[in-house]
């Protein structure tokens, strides 16, 4: 019998063996941990004991109510980024003005005086002569010869120059002025001394070509105009985006305080069931454990009571931050509370309607529009630049001349009295013998008139600047279309996104809405249950944190609806208009004290 059963020994005990594994398999292994040092030896959390439930830096009571409408006017007459960007308006408006000043028209005043004393060069070209020892006695004889000699040349003369100039649009140049001078000059072949000379000067420089109709000057003054409508379009986009963020806040501020009363009202119920425990328990109709147990629901449900008021503090600092820029506002230290109803709900309309509405309103648009212009302008004035240049040029001149006579010197006197043709020497004409007023008389009287005429022609041969110009030109043009594209497909893309988060937020409601009614009607069934000792302090503090949840889902649901709607405002550019956005109040009172 031993022989026979051997063999079925060894089989079991190889298949024991087979079964068994090799080696120790990873399962087998220790686990190896990183070694942990000693930190903060006997450290150990504070006692201490739970802050006051209120609001840091706000006066608790009484709450100060304020609607979405006030809160989104202080934001636009308050609020610095808005009053920076107002600023940013008035700048390009005042560089228009600045602009204009190349065609101010320019009075110029210019008085001026000279006088001078040189010494005679000859005898001719000399003052009245003094008598006086001008040379030695001739041939030896005694003393001195006296006798007139030539003297010194005086000459002063007083100036006053005064006229117009500037230029026009169409590229005109003109000046226009005249010039007064007296001059005294006592050199003896003068005939007159004083004389006067009166001056009108009129120029006129008009380009026919080049610079005809579009020039430098015009192109900043168009690219101005243009710059200024940008800048209103880029304080509009800054307004809305503002009140998107006013009303962004306001929603969340209502939602934050609606979650601190939700909270409370679970901290409520919660207390009230340890309360029941406790008496249970003392009566033994309930185990001590089941008490300590609510009481740990209680001290959760605290603290989110707790995280509540600290997100309704966040959200008031923000807020006050959108509608304020003095830190000493009165606003700062007051505990505000939305008092608007819920955001009313926009007519559901289709995708197209938004999208069309969105490219007629938004200031996007406009910005990228005049991003269009701006390069219409600078491929006008590429193409002008690209012209010859033929400016005409005139000037008429009007000499008015004046003076008093001098006496002929006495040598002219015999000379003129030894002609025979001549009883006397010659004298000026009369209109010319006189003041300042023969001077202006005579200029006005075109005695003397001067016209000159020119036409400038030139042309560059390389044209580098205009074929430059040419293709900056090409290039904004290019970027101005893919800029209106890119516009109108982030209108698009953004009323898309828009309308599904409004048509979901209004499912989600009604949702969660279902939800917290159900949550509630499980919850006070529960309850009722554990008082006719059916449940247990776990099946309630359960449907209790269900319930809190619940609520808090009914409440996100509602503050997504609301911002939806603002996006959707937002998106279709009607939040401009609803809200009554003016470029010339926006941020006026933010520097007010």
């Amino acid at each position: 019998m031993k022989l026979r059963s051997l063999p079925a020994i060894v089989g079991v005990m190889a298949v024991v063996l087979a079964a068994l594994p090799v080696q120790r398999t990873a399962a087998q292994l220790e686990p190896q941990f990183p070694v942990v040092p000693s930190v903060a030896p006997g450290y150990r959390a504070p006692q201490v004991a739970p802050s006051a439930a209120e609001i840091v830096g706000v006066t608790q009571q009484p709450f100060v109510g304020i609607t979405l409408q006030d809160a989104i006017a202080m934001a636009l007459l308050k609020n610095p980024s808005l009053a920076v960007s107002a600023s940013n308006v008035r700048i390009a408006r005042y560089t228009i003005v600045e602009v204009k000043g190349a065609y101010d028209v320019q009075l110029q005043l210019k008085p001026s005086s000279s006088f001078s004393v040189q010494p005679p060069d000859n005898a001719f070209e000399a003052g009245p002569g003094q008598v006086g020892k001008y040379s030695p006695a001739p041939y030896g004889s005694p003393g001195p010869v006296y006798t007139t000699g030539p003297g010194n040349i005086i000459q002063h003369q007083s100036a006053f120059q005064y006229g117009v100039g500037g230029q026009t649009e169409n590229g005109l140049t003109y000046q226009a002025g005249i010039q007064q001078s007296r001059t005294y000059n006592n050199t003896i072949f003068n005939a007159y001394n004083p004389y006067y000379i009166a001056t009108l000067n009129v120029a006129l420089t008009q380009p026919l070509l080049k610079n005809a109709g579009m020039n430098a000057t015009k192109r900043q003054l168009k690219l101005a105009f243009v710059n200024a409508d940008a800048s209103a379009a880029q304080a509009l986009i800054d307004a809305s985006s503002t009140i998107a963020q006013v009303e962004t806040a306001y929603w969340n501020l209502v939602a934050a305080w609606r979650n601190v009363a939700i909270q409370e009202e679970a901290l409520k119920e919660a207390f009230a069931q340890q309360q029941s425990n406790v008496r249970l328990a003392r009566r033994g109709a309930l185990a001590p454990v089941e008490a300590v147990e609510s009481q740990t629901q209680v001290s959760n449900f605290q603290d989110d009571v707790f995280s509540a008021l600290q997100t309704v503090s966040q959200l008031q600092v923000q807020l006050k931050s959108l509608v304020v820029a003095d830190p000493g506002d009165a606003i700062w230290t007051a505990n505000l509370v939305p008092s608007t109803s819920v955001e009313q709900l926009p007519r559901a309309g289709d995708l197209a309607l938004i999208v069309a509405e969105g490219r007629s309103n938004r200031p996007e648009v406009r910005q990228a529009e005049d991003k269009r212009l701006a390069a219409d302008i600078d491929a006008s004035y590429a193409a002008n630049q690209s012209l010859p240049q033929a400016d005409v040029q005139m000037q008429y001149l009007s000499n008015g001349f004046a003076g008093l006579l001098t006496p002929v010197p006495g040598f002219l006197l015999s000379e003129c009295a030894n002609a025979a043709s001549l009883t006397t020497c010659p004298t000026p004409p009369p209109e010319t013998q006189g003041k300042m007023a023969f001077a202006y008389h005579n200029m006005w009287a075109a005695y003397f008139p001067t016209f000159n005429t020119a036409l400038v022609v030139s042309y560059p041969i390389q044209g580098h600047l205009a074929r430059g110009m040419r293709g900056v030109a090409s290039e904004e043009e290019k970027q101005a279309t893919l800029l209106m594209q890119r516009v109108d497909e982030r209108i698009g893309a953004e009323a898309r996104n828009a309308l599904q988060s409004y048509q979901s937020a209004l499912a989600k409601l009604n949702a969660a809405r279902k939800s917290r009614e159900a949550a509630e009607a499980v919850y006070a069934s529960e309850v009722r249950k554990f008082h006719r000792g059916e449940s247990t302090t776990f099946l309630v503090l359960q449907r209790q944190v269900q319930l809190a949840e619940a609520r808090g889902l009914e409440l996100r649901s509602q503050t997504q609806l609301n911002q939806s709607v603002v996006e959707l405002q937002r998106v279709d550019g009607t939040i401009l208009t609803t809200n009554g956005v003016n470029l010339q109040t926006l941020g006026t009172q933010t520097l007010a004290h």
